[in-house]
């Protein structure tokens, strides 16, 4: 059984990870956070990073798509 003093040694290295690497590389990159129990935590790490996917791949096609227009225009 994991003791509240493990609990919140966790907790603060998700902090501190965050502070020091930001959301993106903490979650993305750095680890899964297996030893974070906690289904609320799980899920709202899945869910920023279905939207953080999403607004990349959102921004990509932006930029692809006014490339094109301006190609176009150009030629």
């Amino acid at each position: 059984m994991i003791t509240l003093d493990q609990k919140l040694k966790n907790w603060k290295d998700v902090q501190y990870r965050i502070r020091e690497e930001g959301m993106d590389y903490c979650f993305k990159h750095y680890s899964d956070w297996l030893e974070i129990d906690d289904e609320n935590f799980h899920k709202l790490k899945k869910d920023y990073l279905d939207i953080t996917r999403k607004l990349k791949n959102l921004i990509n096609n932006k930029v692809i798509e006014i490339e094109e227009k301006i190609f176009e225009e150009e030629n």
